[in-house]
């Protein structure tokens, strides 16, 4: 595990926007934290890495969200799944031709692939925020190191 403090959303986001340029199709980010920690505001970061010009916004009622970038993003919020063992076709995602964000994952456990990087949005003072990454599989692990580098 590799933690990240980040003092701004600004910087936050600048995290994310790096990891977004190390990202291939296929790849599968999942992002754990209390409400408003900044889930969707990671995302906002990749986004702009993948070179994604739409708004992002929270798929919180919707579930999925698809934009069109460098690579396409798949940005899943699966909150409203807690009590569910619906698999909405997770697979197709996980193993398509873009990158997936899945926030609230531990809900849908059963469903993700072995292989993905874990991050965990953890609240400081104000807009600081540790960003705890995990990586599961060496290909994550080698994300990761870039990352810090």
């Amino acid at each position: 595990m590799v933690q990240i403090q980040t003092n701004t959303v600004e910087e936050t986001q600048l995290i994310a926007e790096k990891l977004a340029t190390m990202l291939k199709p296929g790849d599968v980010i999942t992002l754990e934290g209390e409400l408003g920690a900044g889930k969707t505001t990671f995302t906002k970061g990749l986004a702009k890495g993948l070179g994604i010009k739409r708004n992002i916004s929270s798929p919180t009622f919707t579930i999925i969200k698809e934009y069109e970038g460098r690579l396409p993003l798949y940005h899943m919020d699966v909150y409203r799944l807690e009590h569910s063992d619906e698999d909405i076709g997770f697979d197709e995602y996980f193993h398509g031709n873009g990158v997936t964000v899945v926030e609230w994952a531990h809900f849908i456990e059963e469903f993700l692939p072995n292989e993905r990087l874990a991050i965990r949005i953890g609240y400081m003072d104000g807009d600081k925020r540790i960003l705890e990454f995990t990586a599961s599989g060496a290909y994550f692990e080698q994300i990761m190191n870039e990352l810090i580098s």
